[in-house]
């Protein structure tokens, strides 16, 4: 079940992304209003690296970034941070010395 969990934390945000940006592709990149970047490398580096970060940035980008976006955003970053850094917490007793 805890490997289960980690596949879901690692690709679970990167697949959603992935599909969601097969639907509505002018959602991520474009020259329109609702466009939340204007290049193709920035989504494609954030999913990467930044899922969660880049999943909330083209939720609440579109509309201008106020007030309680920043927090989104930055609760975005925590999750990222925490997905990454679960892993190594969870299994320090494994690494033997």
């Amino acid at each position: 079940m805890c490997c289960f969990f980690t596949i879901l934390v690692f690709l679970g945000p990167r697949f959603a992304a992935i599909i969601w940006w097969l639907v509505a592709p002018l959602r991520w990149v474009g020259d329109t209003v609702v466009s939340a970047f204007n290049s193709i490398i920035w989504p494609i580096l954030g999913i990467i690296f930044l899922p969660w970060t880049t999943l909330m940035y083209v939720i609440v980008a579109p509309g201008g970034l106020l007030g309680f976006d920043w927090l989104w955003i930055a609760l975005a970053v925590v999750a990222d941070i925490a997905s990454y850094g679960g892993g190594a917490f969870g299994n320090r007793d494994r690494i033997g010395m």
